[in-house]
C-alpha cells in the first residue's frame, strides 16, 4: 500500500468521524428513561449534544395502546440543545416517547424511551 493510497484513507476516516460527532445525541431526558413516576409530569424536556433545530423538531408521547397525546413543543424555551414539550395529564400506565430532532448538521436523528405513571 502506497503513501498516498494511507493518507487517503486517513482523510477519509477523520471526515467520517467529524460527520458522526456532529449529529446529536440524546443526553438526559425529564422524565428519565424507565423511571416510575407517582404523578403525571407536566412536561417532557431533552437535552442533546449540540445545538438542534428546534423549529423542525418533534415529540411524541403515546399510551400503551399506541395512541398519541397531544403535545406542545414550546419552541422559544430554554437553551438551543435543548427540546420541550407542554404535556396533558397522562393516565396512569405506560408511555412512550419518540423524539426526531434535526441536527445542525443537517443530519435528521429519532429516538424513543419509555417511563410509567403508577398511583
Amino acid at each position: 500500500m502506497g503513501a498516498a493510497t494511507v493518507a487517503a484513507a486517513g482523510v477519509l476516516v477523520m471526515a467520517l468521524a467529524g460527520s458522526v460527532v456532529a449529529h446529536s445525541l440524546l443526553l438526559e431526558s425529564s422524565p428519565a428513561a424507565g423511571v416510575t413516576l407517582t404523578d403525571s409530569p407536566p412536561q417532557i424536556s431533552l437535552r442533546f449534544n449540540n445545538r438542534i433545530e428546534k423549529k423542525l423538531s418533534t415529540i411524541r408521547v403515546l399510551d400503551e395502546r399506541g395512541a398519541s397525546r397531544p403535545v406542545t413543543v414550546l419552541v422559544a424555551d430554554g437553551p438551543a440543545e435543548c427540546l420541550t414539550a407542554a404535556l396533558p395529564p397522562l393516565a396512569v400506565g405506560s408511555w412512550r416517547v419518540e423524539w426526531q430532532v434535526l441536527s445542525t448538521d443537517g443530519h435528521i436523528v429519532r429516538g424513543s424511551f419509555s417511563f410509567r405513571i403508577a398511583r
